[in-house]
């Protein structure tokens, strides 16, 4: 029995996977604190952008901004 046990500590088989899952899981959990933050300014943009197509559709014309 405590021949199993000194084999399995030494063993590290597997150790990648587990590796990999970590990697993942901090890679998945920084995507989402990315969009978490930028959300709110891209659908503002994306906003901004519908109200200037649908203006164009209705025959206004484009004027640029000066800022």
């Amino acid at each position: 029995m405590f021949d199993f046990i000194k084999n399995f500590r030494r063993d590290e088989d597997g150790a990648v996977t587990v590796d990999f899952v970590v990697v993942t899981a901090a890679v998945v959990g920084l995507g989402i604190a990315v969009l978490a933050t930028l959300a709110d300014g891209v659908l503002d943009s994306a906003e901004t952008v519908n109200t200037g197509i649908e203006s164009d559709a209705s025959g206004n014309t484009y004027t640029a901004r000066s800022d």
